[in-house]
């Protein structure tokens, strides 16, 4: 597939700043110890009138038919199988999210979750265990790390994908801890494939990181680093790495519709020469 590259634009960095080129979040969330959750009101259409369009507006009665939202994918399904093969990765005081590798506690994140850890890494399962774990390799120029936890047996392995065959359009899942809320399922699409992603290097002394990326309007934040983005099958199409987020005077990034997943074949061969 042909290379896609960016329109100028302005972006946030770990260190937000305006810049003239796409920039890109990947750190970890910090530990959530407070949240103020602000209730709000999530609508969609449900029925639609339709009329013939030569209807003359002053008549009283038009014809009309009323269409349903008929989809038939059960996300719920999706995310009950999932769930107990994505985990919350601990690092002093920041986290991000992983996938099960193994039964034994192989764990797949990325490579900046864990990057700056200075003391010990814990992995907190679905089923609300926490077990302590120890980076068993890690590649900065793919951002990838194997974990293996201590003491676990009996875990939900990933299901994997090739991301050969995903296209553009296929729906998707991104499941991972945002700001610690451990769990958190999101939907969306495949926006684009192929995406040429360069993120910065976490110290002056770090080289950036570029890969070609699988784009996806599911929300991504930053706590989601590592975790999984499924298809409808509930298998790993790609790791869950980075977001764009526009300039923003409070220094904050969101997801504004626009993440990237290191694919699962690259995430795949990658894992091979790691473990």
């Amino acid at each position: 597939m042909t290379e896609q590259s960016f329109p100028a634009m302005s972006g946030s960095l770990v260190e937000p700043q305006p810049v003239a080129a796409p920039k890109f979040w990947r750190r970890t969330a910090p530990m959530l110890t407070a949240a103020a959750l602000v209730a709000g009101l999530f609508g969609g259409v449900t029925g639609a009138v339709i009329a013939s369009p030569d209807t003359p507006a002053a008549s009283s009665s038009v014809s009309a038919q009323t269409i349903s939202n008929t989809s038939t994918q059960d996300w719920s399904s999706v995310a009950s199988s999932v769930l107990p093969s994505v985990v919350q990765v601990n690092v002093g005081n920041g986290l991000g999210s992983g996938v099960v590798l193994s039964a034994d506690g192989k764990i797949l994140t990325n490579n900046h979750v864990i990057a700056a850890a200075g003391g010990q890494i814990t992995v907190k399962f679905n089923d609300g265990r926490e077990l302590p774990a120890t980076v068993v390799n890690a590649d900065a120029t793919s951002d990838l790390a194997v974990l293996q936890v201590s003491g676990a047996s009996g875990l939900t392995p990933i299901k994997w994908a090739d991301s050969d065959s995903v296209k553009v359009g296929d729906a998707v899942m991104a499941i991972g801890s945002p700001s610690g809320l451990q769990g958190t399922v999101t939907t969306g699409i495949v926006s684009a494939l192929d995406r040429k992603v360069t993120v910065p290097g976490e110290t002056r002394r770090s080289q950036p990181v570029s890969y070609q990326a699988i784009q996806t309007d599911a929300s991504i934040n930053p706590g989601n680093s590592g975790g999984a983005l499924v298809n409808a099958a509930g298998e790993l199409v790609g790791i869950n790495s980075a977001i764009y987020s526009p300039a923003s005077s409070s220094g904050e990034a969101g997801s504004v519709g626009i993440g990237f997943a290191i694919p699962s074949n690259t995430a795949k061969q990658i894992v091979d020469q790691l473990s």
